[in-house]
């Protein structure tokens, strides 16, 4: 498989052990799939930090959020007949569905893009109300004139959806609650309106029919969405055979919009991919790589909390230069650099999407 990526040679970037826990009782699991934003002229990540209770033999233990914010530990022996935990992720008890971790957001800084450091200032968001009862995840941040809008991953009993925030100064945060009712997740807006609109890319997910699939939105105030479109939908016998969801804000180009994606196939191994939509109906599809841009080869994205992941839903443009920030292995923090030309390049544009 083709892989364009110049991974950064002190990767991974960031690791479990990087990063104090947000509270005594809780450690560290995970680093994974950072926003990333330009701010007072250095290089932003906001980080989702995985975290759990320290497990202990013949017990399980995991963390939720209660109706005042405050954390609740659940516990449950491994030998309780209500009990399904066959997955590293999610365990299901008494017929609820909860997460083996919690995820908040973690800014961090760089001046270099390479090495980052905590701010001075407040620096961690975390779940807020029964819709964030689970945490917030893999948060896109999209620079719209002086907003920055950040869409996460919303979870809580009642399923997945995904939550917006609005900040000028990542100090004050105006909170418009969830935007994308469950299930769905991936959602990514675009940082100059079309035609007058937002857009955004999302993905809503049917365990009975359909599929994991890229649709696009569309708004008048960037809050409330409507006019859904499919667009992009997973390839059978393919590399994104199984699922497909959006990465960062799509980046203009003279081709059109160039969006970077991952797919996975039926093992759960997860590759990015490209696309390009048109520059004035963003739902006209291009242009589609037939083959992933970039593939879990290093031994930090093959072996970690859940292997053979590239997962990214952050990155920063410098002309031709695309710098992406990536989760690797569901555990690590990663860099790397491609060339936009060289991603055009690999579309066919007459090809059939």
């Amino acid at each position: 498989m083709t892989d364009l990526a110049r991974r950064f040679s002190n990767n991974p970037i960031l690791m479990p052990k990087d990063l104090k826990s947000s509270s005594s009782e809780l450690q560290v699991i995970s680093l994974l799939n950072p926003g990333v934003f330009r701010y007072n002229g250095k290089i932003w990540l906001l980080v989702r930090v995985a975290e759990s209770i320290v497990q202990k033999e013949g017990v399980i233990f995991f963390p939720v959020l209660n109706d005042q914010g405050k954390m609740e530990i659940i516990e449950v022996p491994l030998n309780d007949p209500e009990l399904i935990a066959n997955d590293a992720r999610i365990v299901n008890y008494k017929g609820l569905d909860y997460l083996t971790t919690i995820s908040h957001l973690r800014l961090l800084c760089s001046d270099d893009g390479i090495h980052f450091f905590q701010p001075d200032f407040p620096a961690s968001i975390f779940g807020e109300g029964d819709l964030e009862r689970y945490g917030v995840e893999d948060c896109r941040v999209s620079q719209i004139g002086n907003d920055y809008y950040l869409t996460y991953t919303a979870v809580s009993e009642s399923g997945v959806g995904v939550g917006l925030r609005i900040t000028k100064d990542w100090l004050h945060f105006d909170r418009k609650g969830m935007i994308f009712p469950p299930h769905n997740k991936d959602v990514a807006i675009f940082e100059e309106q079309v035609n007058g609109k937002f857009y955004a890319l999302h993905r809503p997910s049917s365990k009975e029919i359909g599929g994991n699939y890229i649709w696009l939105s569309e708004s008048p105030d960037g809050v409330y969405w409507g006019n859904h479109k499919c667009i992009i939908k997973s390839r059978p016998g393919l590399w994104d055979s199984a699922r497909v969801g959006a990465g960062a804000a799509p980046i203009k180009t003279t081709k059109g919009w160039l969006e970077i994606y991952h797919g996975a196939n039926m093992e759960h191994q997860y590759c990015l991919g490209a696309f390009l939509m048109d520059i004035n109906d963003p739902s006209v599809v291009i242009a589609r790589t037939t083959e992933p841009i970039m593939v879990p080869t290093a031994h930090y994205e093959l072996s970690g909390f859940f292997g053979y992941v590239v997962f990214t839903n952050g990155h920063v443009v410098d002309g031709d230069q695309l710098t992406i920030y990536y989760g690797a292995a569901d555990e690590f923090v990663c860099g790397a650099y491609f060339s936009i030309a060289e991603i055009l390049s690999l579309m066919d544009i007459s090809t059939d999407t």
